[in-house]
């Protein structure tokens, strides 16, 4: 796929959909190998939405082994270890010059038009908060701060958003706020995000089939 000059480096941080491993707050309704089913559904689905927004590099940082619901068009890089704060960081350092936006995959709803503008709109900064308190995206036009300004972020919490966005503002950046969305952590996030998916999305089409969580 061709880069797109002027355009964001689009990284996309991951876990292997292996059952056990993922979306374990499913279990229960969810079987874990049903919970990596959805994980898989809604990873491939974020793939497919970055695939549509115009990008220099497209790169997924991934915590496991690349399966068949990797789509061409991704270089994939390895997570370092240590907490989410040093994984994110590490992601960012993958990066050349330019700017750079970080999702998870944990937001099957996700549209291309929501980041149209990241990267192209003059900010320093772009910043998508999560219902959950944490955030589904960070973005920096310079991503060669990401280690000062990430790492030490108390990750997990119901406050990770807000000391996260604090802290963009603190070191004088200008920040767009990107709309907040829902992760999918339980089987109540998977039944409201279901509906906000676009069509034809693997995420609706797995979850129908699992009607007890569905339900």
């Amino acid at each position: 796929m061709t880069a797109t000059t002027g355009a964001a480096t689009l990284l996309v941080i991951a876990k292997e959909p292996v059952p056990g491993r993922v979306k374990t707050r499913l279990t229960p309704p969810c079987t874990p190998h049903e919970a990596a089913a959805l994980a898989e559904a809604a990873l491939t689905d974020t793939l497919h939405t970055m695939l549509q927004v115009p990008a220099r590099r497209r790169v997924l940082v991934l915590d496991g082994t690349p399966g068949p619901w990797l789509p061409p068009g991704f270089e994939v890089v390895r997570q370092v270890s240590g907490g989410l704060d040093e994984r994110i960081a590490g992601a960012f350092a993958v990066c050349d010059d330019g700017p750079a936006l970080l999702v998870g995959m944990d937001t099957p709803q996700l549209t291309a038009d929501l980041l149209a503008d990241v990267g192209r709109d003059g900010h320093d900064a772009w910043f998508g908060p999560a219902a959950d308190g944490g955030f589904w995206a960070l973005g920096l036009a310079d991503p060669s701060r990401a280690g000062s300004l990430v790492r030490g972020v108390p990750m997990s919490t119901d406050r990770t958003g807000v000391i996260q966005r604090r802290r963009l503002a603190e070191a004088g950046l200008t920040v767009h706020d990107l709309p907040l969305l829902r992760d999918v952590d339980t089987a109540a996030d998977a039944a409201s995000v279901v509906g906000l998916c676009p069509p034809g999305s693997h995420f609706a089409t797995v979850l129908a089939s699992l009607a007890e969580v569905a339900r």
